[in-house]
């Protein structure tokens, strides 16, 4: 490969802020008005925000490794199935968005495996997250009732997308330990009785979107820069 048949690294930063800037305009509005603003515009711009990020990786991943790209668009549009799930406040809104995310995982780790630096070890250090999944369940497990088995099982590709993603450098494995971060926070307001915390929704959102973006932000720059 010449030095000229790949984008300078100046370049592709500036595509992938470019194409990042939506995503993250809306999302500081998003975070700013999670409190204080009207429910329609806080629901409305956390419908906005998946569809925004697919944007991204459709701008910066078109010429390249299309098969995984397709993937990661998969597992994002899953995603925004969750989102939109979540926001109707019932138990079957709650199932069914439990279910959408399940499936973002799954195809997170599929991402994570068709990259090949998958082919290492993970680090040591992922087995905190077998000792997560320990407390997880332990603390939550007698208050999920009859949604045990599927709390139980989601914990678990949960773990499984957050280890995988550490084999791909800081970005990805820092996104898969903010998703680990939101989706405890978030089980801790639906399970665990007497849980109160005044910053609980900023502390789930804000983690969750930093997750999904930096996730997003690392394999791209993987695709840009390896070329696989």
């Amino acid at each position: 490969m010449t030095l000229t048949s790949a984008p300078s690294r100046s370049s592709s930063t500036r595509t992938m802020l470019a194409a990042f800037a939506p995503y993250l305009v809306v999302a500081a509005v998003h975070l700013v008005i999670l409190h204080t603003g009207p429910g329609w515009a806080v629901t409305a711009t956390k419908a906005m925000l998946m569809p925004l990020l697919v944007l991204a990786v459709v701008i910066v991943a078109r010429p390249l490794a299309a098969a995984t790209a397709r993937l990661l668009v998969l597992a994002i549009a899953l995603s925004w199935a969750g989102d939109l799930a979540l926001s109707v406040p019932d138990t079957v809104g709650f199932v069914v968005g439990l279910g959408c995310f399940l499936g973002a995982h799954v195809v997170y780790i599929a991402v994570f495996l068709r990259m090949p630096r998958a082919r290492r070890r993970p680090p040591a250090w992922t087995l905190v997250y077998l000792a997560w999944y320990g407390v997880f369940l332990a603390l939550l497990g007698p208050h999920t009732g009859a949604l045990l088995v599927p709390v139980a099982l989601y914990g678990l590709v949960l773990a499984a997308m957050a280890a995988t993603s550490a084999w791909h450098g800081p970005l990805v494995a820092t996104g898969g330990a903010l998703f680990v971060l939101s989706d405890s926070v978030l089980g801790l307001g639906r399970f665990l009785p007497g849980y109160d915390f005044p910053l609980h929704d900023l502390v789930v959102m804000s983690s969750y979107l930093a997750a999904q973006g930096l996730i997003a932000a690392g394999v791209l720059r993987m695709l840009r820069t390896e070329r696989w």
